[in-house]
């Protein structure tokens, strides 16, 4: 979360869409440590797959906005994405 709020304030669209990309990624981190928690006995199967599956929708929304960033004609007066 603290990722896309950071990419939000950016300056181009491009810059928002590289920490959606780390946002992304941090989806992932999230994953592995949830295979950690698991193994160690933190949590159980039932609580590891419904993070786990939560975690692969965030990806999924992650990675569709930034497509949609990445793939729009930027409009002459957008200065960021928060603009239009």
């Amino acid at each position: 979360m603290t990722n896309i709020a950071e990419g939000f304030d950016c300056e181009s669209r491009r810059e928002f869409a590289r920490f959606l990309g780390i946002a992304r990624r941090s989806a992932v981190e999230v994953q592995s440590l949830l295979y950690v928690a698991l193994d160690v006995g933190y949590i159980n199967q039932e609580i590891f797959q419904a993070h786990y599956a939560q975690a692969t929708k965030t990806k999924a929304l992650i990675g569709a906005l930034k497509h949609s960033l990445t793939k729009r004609p930027l409009a002459s007066s957008c200065q960021g994405p928060r603009h239009r």
